[in-house]
């Protein structure tokens, strides 16, 4: 079968002349790009065929080349145009195909610094920074610049590093050195070795003790806050797992940085190190704990034997009992390390001076119990059953503004300054302007009693016993996102920059997204009830009855530390796992041990069998999220995303034209395009 016909290449007689040019001066048009060969079918390198080959002309390739070189570039480009008009479309693809690379440029190897960190600027996927990364030196140094990651954090709409606790001054936002901008082209001119980043440092450990330093370039920020926010999808473990014998409720749960402190029913207050080792339990009320505050090593509590109490966290020791309210103390805030206010049924709110152990204020105003209360600055906001919230200062001891709109008992206030919102059993939240006192807003929505309160912002998130919860935004005071959260009330409820997490009656623990409003997981197996729920970045801590048993589980998303990790740099996440069971350690009567030894907790038989039930049920929740998370989610896992820290010295600076040339861009376009691509 004959090969079909090609179409003859015109022969110029003139390389400034081309047929097809309307002007005799108009430049050659360049070739139309066609696809680079794969790096398994690389066109061959005919600079090494044998000379004494013969083509059957009569002469071979060696007096060929030398010919061709001997000629001019008019008689050069008569020679190619007689060649190809020789040619098939087999070998014209052939020349394609070996032409094609040899025309392409890495533009990242003739533009300018800050032109190419601002290309890299539009890249929204970590996983091509990472990918790109691997092309050559001269791209490492540039992925590796801080400002390609700075602006990926603000994409991903990751905190600032200013913002992230226990930031250390000078430490907590690269200096301008380490951009490339300014300095790399005189240091690659100087053949220099490629930016080296500083070990990249996490901002936090599970461990108080030793926790780790900050996060000091935005490319180590990026990949502590990204292994963060992936495990709270799809990872994390449960540190340790406490089991107590008390039948008690759980009034209060507070989570700091150096402390998990448990107030129940029964009078007593248990204090936790971060990771959950029971440290001591605070004996010295004599009827059930209500209400409790923490501030650094100090905390103050207070319950229905109508006292408040202050003690020093690092000892177990009481410092102050402080004495005047006539009922239960329902609520406490601290306004700073000194000063505390308390809320009683007995109508009135306290101001205390924790430090001499005085009462400063009494503020009387309630007709009905002080059912909630929030300070910020110099102001308090108390919440009461007489349907009216009062705003307070707590430097003069007096009420400013009294705010009424309510038809039934306040249960919930936040306030951060510039607004508060109640929540109420009539079903209704209101916001506030405090410094006039008028209602800004009506929130309808939830159908029962609104007892969860939170307010960041210009956001405000709700929680009802009808087991909703409500996104608001304060902004259009318009309902944002509504879930169906809950079959029954909602107990805990608490919410960041990205997340909601809300735990029911319905003993389920939720995690949603805060933007989208949709769920993204459910913390462990389903319990009877769920006491209590509070998180921070890299931990939350659920109080739950199990089994007739009050459990606390503390989950850890902290990313492991550098020595554990892979040589990826950005790993995937563990699956969700018991990382240590300490079942057999209960929360009992604290006794003081011998002195060199540890404190014991006794453990009944019943209390061992509940504990194996619950670990069976722990284990097989785990099994069945494992099988559903890793199926849908391991794939898509940045596994790949953390590359950058591979080993690329092996890639040699002459393989850096090839491997640009992959790029299939056109010299004139390599700019445009690269944009067009990012």
């Amino acid at each position: 079968m004959s090969s079909v016909p090609t179409m003859p290449i015109p022969i110029p007689t003139n390389p400034n002349v081309i047929p097809g040019n309307t002007l005799p001066s108009a430049p050659a048009s360049p070739p139309t790009p066609a696809p680079s060969p794969t790096p398994m079918h690389r066109a061959p390198d005919w600079s090494t065929a044998d000379p004494r080959e013969d083509i059957g002309y009569g002469f071979g390739y060696r007096h060929m080349r030398g010919a061709f070189a001997e000629m001019d570039n008019e008689e050069r480009q008569r020679m190619l145009a007689e060649l190809l008009n020789m040619c098939d479309g087999k070998l014209l693809g052939f020349v394609a195909n070996f032409v094609g690379p040899r025309l392409k440029r890495d533009p990242f190897s003739v533009l300018p610094n800050e032109l190419c960190l601002r290309i890299l600027t539009f890249v929204d996927d970590p996983r091509t920074l990472a990918r790109g990364s691997q092309v050559s030196r001269r791209w490492r140094e540039l992925v590796s610049d801080d400002m390609a990651w700075k602006s990926m954090c603000e994409k991903h709409a990751y905190r600032r590093m200013s913002e992230e606790p226990h930031s250390q001054a000078g430490r907590s936002m690269p200096n301008a050195g380490n951009s490339l901008a300014p300095d790399l082209t005189r240091r690659m001119s100087l053949n220099t070795t490629p930016l080296v980043l500083p070990p990249t440092l996490s901002t936090r450990s599970s461990s108080s003790s030793r926790r780790r330093p900050k996060a000091i370039s935005y490319r180590s920020h990026f990949k502590q806050r990204y292994q963060v926010e992936t495990a709270w999808r799809v990872g994390g473990h449960v540190d340790t797992r406490q089991i107590t014998p008390d039948q008690g409720v759980v009034t209060s749960l507070h989570l700091t940085p150096n402390y998990i402190i448990v107030a129940l029913d029964n009078a007593k207050i248990h204090v936790f190190d971060t990771e959950g080792r029971h440290l001591r339990c605070l004996q010295g009320h004599v009827m059930g704990v209500w209400a409790m505050v923490p501030h650094g090593d100090t905390l103050v509590s207070g319950g229905c034997d109508r006292d408040v109490r202050v003690w020093d966290l690092t000892t177990g020791m009481a410092q102050h009992m402080l004495r005047g309210h006539t009922s239960t103390v329902r609520c406490l805030k601290m306004s700073g390390p000194n000063i505390a206010i308390s809320g009683s049924r007995d109508t009135t709110l306290r101001v205390w001076d924790i430090r001499k152990g005085v009462c400063k204020h009494v503020l009387v105003g309630h007709q009905a119990s002080v059912r909630c209360l929030e300070i910020h600055g110099d102001l308090v906001v108390s919440g009461s059953y007489d349907t009216t919230a009062r705003i307070w200062s707590i430097s003069e001891g007096r009420c400013l503004r009294t705010l009424q709109g309510h038809f039934s008992q306040i249960y919930a206030v936040a306030f951060d300054g510039r607004r508060v919102a109640t929540g109420s059993l009539d079903t209704s939240v209101r916001v506030w302007d405090p410094r006039d006192g008028r209602c800004l807003a009506q929130l309808q929505g939830h159908t029962s009693l609104v007892g969860q309160l939170q307010l960041r912002g210009d956001t405000l998130v709700t929680g009802g016993s009808d087991g909703s919860v409500r996104v608001w935004s304060l902004q259009t005071y318009s309902a944002i996102h509504r879930l169906a959260a809950h079959d029954n009330s909602v107990t805990s409820l608490q919410f960041d920059d990205s997340r909601i997490v809300s735990g029911g009656s319905d003993g389920r623990v939720k995690v949603w997204d805060l933007h989208h409003g949709n769920q993204v997981r459910e913390l462990g197996s389903p319990a009877e009830a769920v006491w209590r729920v509070v998180f921070e970045d890299e931990k939350a801590v659920v109080l739950a009855s199990r089994a007739g048993k009050t459990v606390m589980e503390v989950w850890s998303f902290a990313p492991p530390p550098e020595s554990e990790e892979s040589s990826s740099a950005f790993s995937a996440p563990s699956v969700v796992r018991s990382k240590k069971s300490t079942s057999s350690t209960v929360i009992a009567p604290y006794q003081h041990p011998v002195h060199g030894e540890r404190p014991t907790y006794p453990q009944s038989h019943d209390d061992r069998l509940a504990a194996q039930a619950i670990e069976e049920e722990s284990r097989k929740a785990t099994r069945l999220q494992t099988r559903s998370t890793l199926h849908q989610q391991q794939d898509e896992l940045m596994t790949d995303v953390y590359d950058t820290e591979l080993r690329v010295e092996d890639v040699q600076e002459e393989d850096e034209t090839s491997m640009a040339s992959e790029l299939d861009m056109e010299p004139e376009s390599s700019v445009s395009a690269l944009a067009r691509t990012l």
